[in-house]
């Protein structure tokens, strides 16, 4: 991308209120820059023009008089100033460079106003005549040829066009400096107009950043007066209106379809279990679908509990239990329970730096597995799985990474998000899951003050990084809850705690 692409990429993702600016700017620019252009155009083309007019103007006399005098022999060498106009220099030098006639010997010289003819004269200037830069003077050059006496001469020509150059040098310096200190008036002016039109629009912004899930009655004022920001704010309302509608219902749907399909899910689950265990007549298709009701029944509660955790996470309902916790026994508990059940896998825990961190052992517990559990998902049979802690100053950088198929740039900020579940076309395996894991493990960060960050590549793997704060100054843990408070409501006890799986 070239420097140019950049700047109008910048200036298109710019603030309004930085392009009203800057289009005062411009407009006052090009307004102010053509002004003065072609004021000092018109200027010099007047000077260029009134110049050259003289030189035509002789010229032309001096011809006539020389068509008169051709058969004259005698020349009277004063009757030659008459036809020139007022201004113009002559001079007639013959052919070995004897000067004839000069009506002014003060004038610069032949050889010194030649030696500083300009090579590329003003675009006003006549392109058949010379124009020279003499000592901050600008003159005029016409040449004519005679022949006087079997003796060819040349005819000089010179009218001053500007007398002194540095004049207007030090105009036009002035014109620019008046353009310039133009440009800072029309920024300060169209920087206060951006302002004062964009205040309604800034007020609706703050107002809208105001608004979240857990204040979602919260709208914009609306001004007496009618116009576009009014309708702005009534249609923002408006919108606003819908979009709490729309959360109440899908909270409410979740809550009631969790709880209306957690008796059915235990229910199958019970008979599968009475089945297996009194068996049937043909062995074989009984125990298969024994088998599938079986499987089917835990998918069916492993999203129902799921969707119940999300459900009383948004309502603010989900109950913690914070304690002091010694993180490095925490983790390699779960690295040490999922190795036994891990068998086409290599599970390996690198380094377990010790730390003391504040937080509930359950959920705590949980976000480890979830992720513990998306490596072993996502990576092929045979594949290598890390978890290292490492200690840091205040905080524990805790890194679980894989070998797997890894996640595409465009989705990795996705994954976080509910239902939302990775591509795995490519990798030729099939992969169960809900898309419900992460979501639930970014929600048990959030309420830590834990950041998550994800690195991944496709086909060479994932690495999930979570950095936990430490408690300071605590010498020794307590493996017990305490009732000091955290950021988020405990209404109700958690169901089922030391047996929740929740994965993605």
């Amino acid at each position: 991308m070239s420097i140019i692409d950049k700047i109008f990429q910048g200036l298109h993702n710019s603030r309004i209120s930085t392009k009203i600016m800057l289009t005062y700017v411009a407009a006052f620019a090009v307004l102010i820059f053509a002004t003065n252009f072609f004021a000092w155009g018109a200027m010099s083309y007047g000077m260029y023009y009134q110049a050259e007019r003289a030189l035509n103007e002789s010229m032309k006399n001096i011809r006539e008089l020389l068509e008169q005098i051709e058969h004259n022999r005698d020349i009277d060498v004063n009757s030659i100033r008459d036809p020139l106009t007022p201004g113009v220099v002559l001079r007639a030098v013959a052919d070995n460079g004897e000067i004839f006639f000069d009506t002014d010997p003060r004038y610069p010289t032949i050889g010194e106003i030649d030696a500083v003819k300009m090579s590329n004269p003003p675009i006003w200037s006549n392109s058949s005549m010379d124009v020279a830069d003499f000592n901050h003077s600008i003159i005029y050059c016409a040449q004519m040829k005679f022949t006087y006496r079997s003796t060819s001469m040349r005819l000089y020509f010179y009218r001053t066009i500007i007398a002194d150059a540095i004049f207007f040098d030090r105009l036009r310096s002035i014109l620019l400096a008046i353009a310039f200190a133009g440009l800072i008036v029309a920024a300060a002016s169209g920087y206060a107009v951006s302002q004062r039109i964009l205040r309604p629009i800034s007020e609706m912004t703050r107002t809208a950043h105001e608004i979240a899930i857990e204040n979602m009655g919260r709208r914009l004022e609306v001004a007496p007066v009618e116009d576009e920001l009014t309708e702005l704010a009534k249609t923002f309302n408006g919108m606003l209106d819908r979009l709490q509608a729309g959360i109440v219902q899908q909270q409410r749907f979740v809550s009631d379809a969790s709880h209306e399909l957690r008796t059915p899910a235990t229910v199958i689950r019970g008979y599968s279990d009475l089945l297996a265990r009194w068996g049937s007549r043909d062995p074989e298709i009984l125990n298969e679908g024994i088998e599938a009701i079986r499987s089917e029944s835990e998918n069916m509660q492993q999203l129902i509990e799921q969707l119940l955790f999300l459900a009383r996470a948004d309502q603010r309902r989900q109950p913690l239990k914070p304690q002091m916790l010694e993180l490095s026994k925490l983790v390699a508990d779960v690295v040490h329970s999922l190795k036994l059940v891990t068998r086409d896998h290599t599970l390996e825990l690198l380094k377990n730096d010790s730390g003391t961190i504040f937080a509930d052992k359950v959920t705590i517990k949980q976000m480890l597995r979830i992720f513990l559990d998306n490596a072993i998902k996502y990576t092929p049979k045979g594949g290598r799985i890390t978890v290292e802690s490492v200690r840091l100053v205040d905080k524990i950088r805790l890194s679980v990474a894989d070998n797997g198929i890894g996640i595409a740039p465009e989705n990795q900020k996705k994954v976080f998000d509910r239902f939302f579940r990775v591509d795995t076309s490519h990798s030729k395996r099939e992969i169960s899951g809900t898309g419900l894991g992460l979501s639930i493990a970014s929600w048990i960060a959030e309420q830590h003050d834990i950041t998550i960050e994800l690195e991944s590549e496709l086909g060479k793997g994932t690495t999930i990084m979570v950095l936990i704060p430490l408690q300071p100054d605590a010498d020794e843990f307590i493996d017990e809850p305490t009732s000091t408070p955290m950021n988020f409501s405990v209404t109700e006890e958690h169901e089922d705690q030391n047996d929740l799986r929740f994965s993605s």
